[in-house]
């Protein structure tokens, strides 16, 4: 999706920041979002939890940019939580459970997973040092295609073999596994910025089949 999360090549977003010691949590809270999130993974079978991504860049705008990275994700937590009645506003609010409500119970899957690791070959559409364009779409669900990179003419450097697509329906439902090629694709920055980039400099992407076409 065209999300405010995409913001690869765009301009006056601020410096980036390294720092060579940066420890993985901040403070004491991200540690627990991040094990709260893992947590409640057994509890979205059969309950149509939207992928991941999809979630975090489904947050409004103005909120995606005021929050911090853990702040994302403790926003989509709270979001499955509520969307399917697991807490309800109330025990959000005093952190009380609500002892007239019956205990939620575990529910099994109603959808096989796709799978993310790499699959059985099957014939890839393009080989090395072939041109190829990344497609100028725009969908509504989640991707993995980069938007500055769309229209603009690159060319395949390696063959991973073939993976599940991870792009998503509009409602963060995956699509069905279809198993294709993913390359390293190499843009020059020239490609993507005109005469404000170096000739020297480029951008290595992997991308899904489905994402390119024959230059």
């Amino acid at each position: 999706m065209n999300g405010v999360h995409d913001m690869g090549g765009m301009d006056g977003m601020g410096a980036i920041e390294y720092n060579p010691d940066e420890p993985v949590f901040h403070e004491p809270w991200e540690g627990r979002v991040f094990a709260l999130v893992r947590a409640i993974g057994p509890w979205g079978r059969g309950r149509n939890w939207g992928n991941f991504r999809f979630e975090l860049e489904s947050i409004p705008a103005a909120q995606y940019l005021r929050m911090s990275y853990y702040e994302r994700w403790f926003t989509m937590l709270v979001n499955r939580l509520l969307m399917s009645d697991l807490v309800t506003p109330e025990e959000l609010e005093t952190g009380e459970v609500d002892p007239n409500r019956p205990l939620p119970t575990l529910l099994p899957a109603t959808t096989e997973a796709s799978p993310g690791g790499r699959l059985a070959e099957v014939n890839p559409r393009f080989g090395p040092e072939q041109r190829v364009r990344a497609r100028n779409l725009h969908p509504r669900g989640h991707t993995r295609l980069p938007r500055y990179v769309r229209g603009r003419l690159g060319t395949v450097i390696r063959d991973h073999g073939a993976f599940a697509l991870q792009d998503t329906d509009m409602n963060g439902q995956r699509l069905a596994a279809r198993p294709q090629h993913v390359y390293t694709v190499r843009f020059a920055g020239v490609e993507l910025w005109g005469d404000r980039a170096s000739a020297r400099d480029a951008v290595y992407l992997d991308l899904w089949e489905d994402y390119l076409e024959p230059a």
